[in-house]
């Protein structure tokens, strides 16, 4: 028996009584017949699949694209769900007109050629839809990375682009660049979205309370996206789900049948703040959150830049920051990243917060620490001085949408004689003050250098010193051969990109120094 989950779909109010866990894909394409919604690789990747998610936020409404095939239905609990079929102008009036009316998106893309089969058509639309409704000024930069993970597998993409440039010129023209809500009325006048979106903060203002999913018991802390292994856990305890980008692509049927614990929604888990002198990030917030945030990018340029080859927009707008910590990938970039910044967890119990340094957290391959009834909440560093060096480098098969072979980050800082960080000049040397280098790829776990971090601490700069810490760290790595490389490409991959890291840091007292 299972709790009703009550949402917007498209102009609908629906009442489904079907499992929290079961993909929005199938829902919409089994008990809805929306079959705009194309099922293709149900892994995220190739983004026919793409929706719209939208909820309150403020005045006005925040609508994210996501992939419905990694997306439990559970989630559009309380908010507006947004398929092809509901982004359609009301009809023309024509005599004997069986196809709706195009909007602006669709013309475009008739005008420009921009679909052969049509299969990935509609995805692509839908994207879009939903950095129109999002970004206040668009960009033809902005509009390409919003279908960065939309696949066509007949054109070359030059098609598409046209259509996209094409679209962005009418767009401007007709919907000059506003925010808040005032948006939404812009882009309906426009016909870019229908004239219902703008009753929808209403209409889920009104939506009932059985909108509130069932578990087989109270859970009494919160905290980030919970695998299977990932801690002991009760008999029957409900399985947490923030983003379940991974989760729902190991484990479909599995969840499609269990009890669940969504916690998007959950008060004190999302966003950042500082306090005492950290930055503390919230577990349930997303990759795209993290990346948009201003402070992120004030504060840590190299990891804002890293953030935008994370996924795709519609992984990044589920994916949670905890929830890739605690998915304990070998590989994981927000990982390489955050223990290069001494990043610490707080972990929530019924006894209260312990809190764990991040590269104390992994034990071995997908194993935690984490005891029963145990949860990320939080994850928290100090930001770096003003004199640090923080880098990040990554290698993969292709630049985009790829997780990596190798990846590595570092934290950096020396300073003269005298204490000064600038530059020494030609024929002088800087003492490195703090040093902090991990690695992905190279090991079972997410990997801090602690032996070869260690070894740098209190050294001058000097190409020996350098070419000993490479030394260093290529016996604590223990990389193995698979799909991604074998183990002695893997250690020269990391040799090359902590020299990479090295250049950035110290550029005067390396430069000329043949690395090969």
């Amino acid at each position: 028996m299972h709790s009703s989950i009550s949402f917007l779909l498209n102009d609908t109010s629906v009442s489904s009584v079907q499992p929290a866990g079961m993909v929005t894909l199938d829902y919409l394409r089994r008990e809805r017949g929306l079959t705009g919604t194309r099922e293709g690789c149900r892994e995220g990747d190739c983004g026919a699949c793409a929706v719209l998610l939208g909820e309150p936020a403020g005045e006005g409404m925040l609508y994210r694209v996501v992939n419905s095939c990694l997306l439990p239905l559970g989630a559009a609990a309380g908010r507006h769900l947004v398929t092809i079929e509901g982004l359609n102008p009301a009809g023309s009036g024509e005599p004997g007109r069986v196809l709706p009316a195009l909007n602006p998106i669709q013309e475009c893309f008739l005008e420009e050629g921009a679909t052969q089969c049509g299969f990935c058509t509609p995805g692509f639309v839908v994207s879009l839809t939903g950095y129109l409704l999002r970004e206040p000024r668009p960009t033809l930069a902005g509009a390409l990375d919003a279908v960065a993970g939309n696949i066509c597998r007949c054109t070359g993409y030059a098609s598409i682009r046209r259509a996209v440039a094409r679209l962005l010129d009418r767009v401007v023209m007709q919907a000059p660049p506003v925010s808040g809500p005032e948006r939404l009325n812009r882009l309906a006048e426009a016909e870019v979205i229908p004239l219902y979106f703008l009753e929808i903060p209403r209409r889920l203002g009104g939506l009932a309370a059985s909108a509130e999913l069932e578990t087989r018991e109270p859970l009494e802390i919160g905290g980030a996206e919970a695998r299977a292994g990932a801690a002991e856990t009760r008999p029957g305890a409900p399985v947490l789900v923030a983003g379940g980008t991974d989760l729902f692509v190991q484990r479909p049927d599995e969840l499609g049948h269990g009890s669940l614990r969504f916690l998007s929604g959950e008060p004190g888990l999302s966003g950042v703040w500082r306090e005492n002198g950290r930055l503390v990030i919230g577990a349930a917030t997303t990759v795209e959150e993290l990346r948009a945030l201003p402070e992120l990018a004030a504060t840590l340029a190299p990891a804002a830049d890293a953030l935008q080859w994370v996924a795709s927009s519609p992984i990044r707008q589920r994916a949670t920051v905890g929830g890739n910590l605690v998915n304990a990938s070998p590989i994981g970039d927000l990982t390489v990243l955050l223990l290069a910044l001494d990043a610490r967890l707080g972990l929530r119990s019924p006894e209260g917060i312990r809190e764990l340094p991040l590269e104390s957290f992994y034990r071995g391959y997908k194993q935690l620490d984490l005891v029963e009834g145990e949860m990320v909440v939080w994850i928290a560093f100090a930001p770096p001085a003003a004199d640090a060096i923080l880098s990040f480098e990554k290698v993969a098969r292709r630049k985009h949408l790829d997780i990596a072979s190798v990846n590595s980050a570092a934290l950096l800082r020396a300073a003269g004689a005298d204490g000064a960080g600038a530059s020494p000049g030609i024929g002088a040397s800087r003492r490195i003050l703090e040093a902090r280098l991990a690695a992905g790829g190279v090991a079972p776990v997410p990997l801090f250098l602690a032996r070869t971090s260690e070894y740098l601490v209190g050294k001058q700069v000097e190409p020996e010193v350098i070419r000993r810490a490479l030394d260093a760290a290529q016996e604590e790595i223990a990389p193995i051969s698979d799909v991604r490389g074998s183990g002695a490409y893997k250690r020269l991959a990391l040799r090359q990109l902590l020299i990479a890291h090295f250049l950035r840091g110290f550029p005067e007292e390396l430069a000329g120094e043949d690395w090969r």
